[in-house]
């Protein structure tokens, strides 16, 4: 089995390749910036105590074999420091003309088992911005959850900044969630943060009012309430989705206490200036009963076109 503690046993010469030049260090840099001065790298290293995430980029070779000694000489496991190799090494394949195999060659040699490479590339993918390639690692039914807080909310505030795979415009990119929800969906991670929570549920209630409300559900009362309300809100934030969003959120088996802070929001709360609150209330009277459904559809049409 290789012995990764000897540098030259790890890192290609210099002289073949140097992902960390100047140009190299400065393009790193530009993602740490993008991505709130956090790469996902600077907390694997932190977690595991190495450099506390101030060692990467590494400067050159001297930096590089200065950060392979300190994850050498940390105290943690021999995959948790093959991992970070690991990485450092994708850097390398990432700038070789036709994207050489040293990460994997590597991998194989030392024995690093699969479900860690799949991780540490979905983090490499998510440092550099490649969201789409990111998730399909990421999601890999044989990873744990991890970074599941920093992953969704990087994902729903920077969603089509992918400079490899996205193949729409920057036009879009404050209301496209598409790739946050697919990985919501496929790794049902449990969120900690209330920054992820809220944003998380931002996407889903401007995109699928019935997954937003079951996700509600999954919390206390006082919790429940607040991302009800936040789900109306949305509604009446987006007046060409009143009729489709807000026929599915009327049409909703509600529980009493979401009846009750339906009627509260929208007739006595934040929403009952919206124009649209009133729609709203006529539409889920029609749906209960309590009201025929004349001159709905007129008021429904009236709010779109005022």
């Amino acid at each position: 089995m290789l012995d990764y503690r000897e540098y030259n046993n790890v890192f290609p010469s210099p002289g073949i390749i140097n992902p960390y030049d100047h140009k190299g260090v400065s393009a790193i840099e530009t993602f740490r910036k993008s991505l709130r001065g956090v790469l996902f790298v600077d907390r694997v290293l932190s977690r595991l105590g190495i450099s506390q995430g101030t060692a990467y980029p590494p400067k050159g070779e001297n930096g590089l074999r200065s950060l392979h000694h300190q994850i050498c000489q940390s105290k943690v496991s021999s995959h948790q420091k093959l991992c970070l190799l690991y990485y450092l090494l994708l850097d390398h394949d990432d700038i070789h003309p036709g994207r050489s195999q040293w990460a994997d060659g590597f991998a194989e040699e030392a024995g690093l088992p699969r479900k860690y490479q799949i991780l540490m590339r979905g983090l490499w993918h998510m440092d550099r911005k490649e969201f789409k390639y990111a998730i399909e690692n990421l999601t890999h039914p044989s990873l744990p959850i991890e970074f599941a807080d920093d992953i969704t909310i990087a994902l729903v505030r920077l969603p089509l900044a992918n400079k490899r795979s996205a193949t729409t415009t920057t036009s879009g990119i404050q209301s496209d969630y598409t790739l946050a929800l697919a990985y919501f969906h496929a790794a049902q991670p449990v969120l900690n943060s209330s920054e992820a929570l809220e944003l998380l549920f931002g996407a889903l209630a401007r995109t699928n009012i019935t997954a937003a409300l079951d996700f509600s559900r999954k919390y206390p009362e006082w919790t429940r309430q607040q991302m009800f309300e936040r789900l109306l809100a949305s509604i009446l934030e987006q007046p060409e989705k009143l009729g489709p969003h807000g026929r599915e959120l009327v049409s909703a088996a509600l529980t009493g206490e979401e009846e009750g802070w339906f009627e509260e929001y929208l007739r006595r709360g934040k929403g009952k200036r919206n124009k649209g609150a009133s729609v709203l209330l006529r539409m889920r009277g029609v749906v209960t009963g309590r009201l025929s459904n004349v001159g709905v559809l007129e008021s429904l049409a009236g709010y779109a076109l005022g």
